[in-house]
């Protein structure tokens, strides 16, 4: 990690910790979800594996964990706080892909057509409450209005790959995993296989943003 910066938002401080390529074409903003920080195995494994491939990474942290709360705030003030922020991560002057991890997948699909974000990755994007199919969230998915990649958990109870509605996105599985990208040890994959499985499609799909 090269350094942290503090930005302050109408929604408090947030802080955006940034992984810079040596020759970044690309920055990539991943904000976190509701039950957890920066620190999630798939945000940590994507600032190690994409600067070296030229794409700068900031792990978001949103004002409510910034201040220590334990409960995420309304989608709306989510949304504040990202809006707030977007002025930095504009400022090497490079396209900038909104992304995150379930809550912060769904901030980035909400808000990148009005920020001009080039593109959204969808980390475990959560399609539906457990056990609630009937509690979609299809819609912001399909509002993105850009390139989109959904990465999702082939056992992710927050809705599997084949639940998801057809539309002009793109859906990476990553077999056998759950919300978290875990698997069972009956799966024979290692952790480092899995994240493996995670951060060659991102990169591929980065790729293709050129």
């Amino acid at each position: 990690m090269d350094h942290v910066v503090t930005v302050e938002t109408d929604a408090g401080a947030a802080r955006l910790h940034w992984h810079r390529a040596r020759n970044p074409r690309t920055v990539l903003a991943l904000g976190h979800g509701a039950g957890g920080g920066i620190e999630a195995r798939d945000l940590q494994a994507l600032a190690r594996a994409l600067p070296p491939e030229g794409v700068t990474v900031v792990l978001v942290e949103q004002p409510w964990r910034v201040a220590g709360k334990k409960l995420a705030p309304a989608p709306k003030t989510l949304d504040l706080a990202w809006r707030g922020l977007w002025p930095e991560l504009r400022g090497p002057g490079l396209p900038v892909v909104a992304g995150g991890r379930s809550a912060g997948a769904r901030v980035a699909c909400r808000t990148a057509r009005d920020l001009g974000a080039r593109a959204v990755l969808a980390l475990s994007f959560p399609l539906h409450p457990p056990g609630r199919p009937e509690k979609s969230r299809r819609d912001e998915l399909l509002g993105t209005g850009v390139d989109t990649l959904v990465v999702q958990g082939g056992n992710d109870p927050f809705g599997k790959p084949e639940e998801f509605p057809g539309g002009d996105f793109a859906l990476a599985e990553v077999p056998h995993a759950d919300h978290g990208f875990k698997v069972p040890g009956r799966a024979g994959r290692t952790e480092e296989e899995v994240l493996g499985v995670l951060t060659d499609a991102v990169l591929e799909w980065t790729r293709s943003l050129r």
